[in-house]
C-alpha cells in the first residue's frame, strides 16, 4: 500500500471518529485541519500555494495586531513545506542526485559564497546571518519548485503565484479608493497610495511589477492558443479561454495596482519590463521591432496629446531627477521640495562611505542599517533600513566582491532565461519571456529600492525555480541521446 492510500485511509477513519465524538464546531475545525494535512501528505507541493499567498501578510500582521507582532507566516510555511517535503521524500524513498541539480542556480551559489566572505568584516554577526539565510531560502524555494515540478504541472505553480499577486492587488485598490485612510499617502486630495499587505507603497509596487510580465506573457500565449483553436473549430476552446481570461484579468488588476502604488521606481521598472517582453515574445526579430516601435509611438502619442492624466504625467516627469541625480548633498539646503531627493542621495553617500572603509568585503551582509550611524551624513539620522539603491547597498555590505558576484548572478540568469525562449511549447516559452520581464523589472527598480523585503524574496526564489524547470525542459527537447 503506497503513502497516498495510507494517508487517505487514516484521514477517513479519523474524520469518522471526530464527527462522532466531538461537538459540531470543533469537529468541523479539526476535520478541516485534517483534510489540509492529508492533502499536504499526498502532495506536499500544495504548501507552495499557501506560502505564495500568505507570505506577504507578514508586515500587515506585525503592524495591525499586537498578538501577531512577531508572527511571520512566510517563514512558518517555508519550514512546514521543507519538513513535509523531506518527510514524504523519506517515506517514498526519493533519492536526491547532485547531477540533477539545475545549473541555472550556480550563479546564485556564487553570490552566496560572496555573501559568506563578508562575515570577515561584518559589524554584526546576527545581521549577517539573517541576510545570509534569506538567500539560502531563495535557493531552497527554487529547488522546491524543481522537485514539485516532477509531480504536478508547472502551470499550477505559475497560476498560484499570479493569483497571489492579483489578490494583493485587490487589497491595494481597496486602499487606493479610501480603504486605508492614511493621510500621509494622500494623492490629489482624493486617493491614497496603495500598499497592499506590504505596509509601504514601493515594495507593494515592486511585487506587482515583478509578476505583471509573467502574467501578461502567459495571457498573451493563451490568447494566441484561443485564436488557433477557434480557427480549427477546436471543441476544447472553453478551457483555454478560461485560462486566457484569468491571466489577462490578473495582469490588468496588478497593472492597476502598480499605478495605484504611485511609486515612480515601480513605474520605471514596469515600462522597462514590458519593453523587454514586447521585444522577446515574437519569434522573429522584425516582429519584435515592429511591436516595440508601434508601442513607442502609441505611448509618445498618448503623452503629447494629453491622454495621460496630468497627475501621472507630473509624477513621471520627476523620475529622472529623483532616480538619476548624482551630487554631494552635504552642503544642500533641505526644503520640502527637495527633501525626498536629498534623503536618497544622503543614503547613497553613506553606502559609498561604507564601501570606502571596507572595499572588498563590505561592512557585512545585512549590516547597512546597523553600521549606518558610523557613516551617515550629519543631518540624516534615520537609516531607513537600506541605501535606496540595492546595488550600492550590496557594495556597502559585501564590497566589490559581493557587487561583482551579484551582477554576474543576474547577467547569467538573464542569459539562461533568454536561452529558455527556444522552448517549442508556446506556454513554456511565454513563461521564459515573462521571467525576462521580471528580471528586467528587478534590475531597474533596484536603482531606487531594496526589493528583497516582506518575504518578497520568496516569490523571487519561486521564479528562479520556474526558470530552472523551463530551461531544463527546453534543452531536453534538443538533446541528442
Amino acid at each position: 500500500m503506497n503513502l497516498h492510500r495510507i494517508s487517505l485511509a487514516t484521514a477517513g477513519v479519523a474524520t469518522a471518529v471526530i464527527a462522532a465524538l466531538l461537538p459540531l464546531p470543533v469537529a468541523l475545525l479539526l476535520v478541516g485541519v485534517l483534510l489540509v494535512g492529508t492533502l499536504l501528505m499526498v502532495e506536499p507541493a500544495v504548501m507552495l500555494v499557501f506560502l505564495l499567498v500568505f507570505a506577504p501578510l507578514r508586515t500587515l500582521l506585525n503592524t495591525e495586531s499586537a498578538t501577531f507582532a512577531s508572527f511571520d507566516p512566510g517563514q512558518i510555511l517555508l519550514a512546514a513545506t521543507l519538513a513535509i517535503s523531506g518527510m514524504v521524500s523519506v517515506l517514498q524513498f526519493h533519492r536526491i542526485r547532485l547531477r540533477e541539480l539545475p545549473h541555472t542556480l550556480i550563479p546564485l551559489l556564487v553570490f552566496l559564497a560572496a555573501i559568506s566572505l563578508s562575515i570577515i568584516s561584518t559589524v554584526s554577526v546576527n545581521g549577517w546571518l539573517r541576510e545570509w539565510l534569506k538567500w539560502i531560502q531563495i535557493m531552497l524555494l527554487a529547488l522546491l519548485v524543481v522537485v514539485a515540478s516532477r509531480r504536478i504541472p508547472l502551470l499550477y505553480i505559475v497560476a498560484a503565484i499570479v493569483f497571489a499577486g492579483a489578490a494583493n492587488a485587490i487589497i491595494g485598490l481597496y486602499q487606493f479608493f479610501g480603504g486605508s485612510g492614511a493621510l500621509h499617502l494622500l494623492v490629489n486630495g482624493r486617493f491614497f497610495r496603495a500598499f497592499g499587505t506590504f505596509g509601504q507603497p514601493n515594495p507593494f509596487g515592486a511585487y506587482m511589477g515583478i509578476l505583471i510580465p509573467l502574467a501578461a506573457s502567459v495571457a498573451l500565449a493563451y490568447l494566441l492558443k484561443v485564436w488557433q483553436a477557434w480557427q480549427r473549430s477546436n471543441i476544447r476552446l472553453t478551457g483555454i479561454l478560461v485560462l486566457a481570461v484569468f491571466y489577462a484579468l490578473a495582469a490588468a488588476i496588478m497593472a492597476t495596482g502598480l499605478i495605484a502604488s504611485w511609486s515612480r521606481g515601480a513605474w520605471l521598472g514596469f515600462f522597462a519590463s514590458i519593453g523587454i517582453v514586447t521585444l522577446s515574445f515574437p519569434p522573429r526579430l522584425w516582429q519584435s521591432m515592429a511591436l516595440l516601435i508601434s508601442g513607442s509611438f502609441a505611448v509618445t502619442g498618448a503623452w503629447f496629446t494629453g491622454l495621460v492624466p496630468q497627475s501621472i504625467a507630473v509624477r513621471l516627469g520627476s523620475i529622472t531627477e529623483d532616480v538619476f541625480s548624482l551630487s554631494d548633498v552635504r552642503g544642500v539646503d533641505i526644503t520640502s521640495a527637495n527633501y525626498a531627493v536629498v534623503e536618497r542621495l544622503a543614503h547613497w553617500q553613506a553606502a559609498l562611505r561604507m564601501a570606502e572603509a571596507e572595499p572588498f568585503t563590505g561592512v557585512g551582509a545585512g549590516n547597512y542599517e546597523i553600521a549606518y550611524n558610523n557613516y551617515r551624513l550629519i543631518n540624516w539620522v534615520e537609516p531607513l533600513g537600506h541605501a535606496h539603491n540595492f546595488y550600492l547597498n550590496v557594495l556597502a555590505e559585501t564590497g566589490i566582491i559581493g557587487l561583482v558576484a551579484y551582477l554576474i548572478f543576474w547577467i547569467v540568469t538573464f542569459y539562461f532565461t533568454w536561452q529558455a525562449r527556444r522552448h517549442p511549447d508556446m506556454i513554456r516559452r511565454s513563461i521564459a519571456v515573462g521571467l525576462l520581464g521580471s528580471w528586467t523589472y528587478i534590475a531597474v527598480h533596484s536603482l531606487t529600492d531594496n526589493l528583497y523585503v516582506n518575504n518578497l524574496f520568496m516569490h523571487i526564489g519561486v521564479l528562479l525555480g520556474l526558470l530552472a524547470v523551463v530551461h531544463r525542459d527546453t534543452f531536453s527537447f534538443f538533446r541528442v541521446e
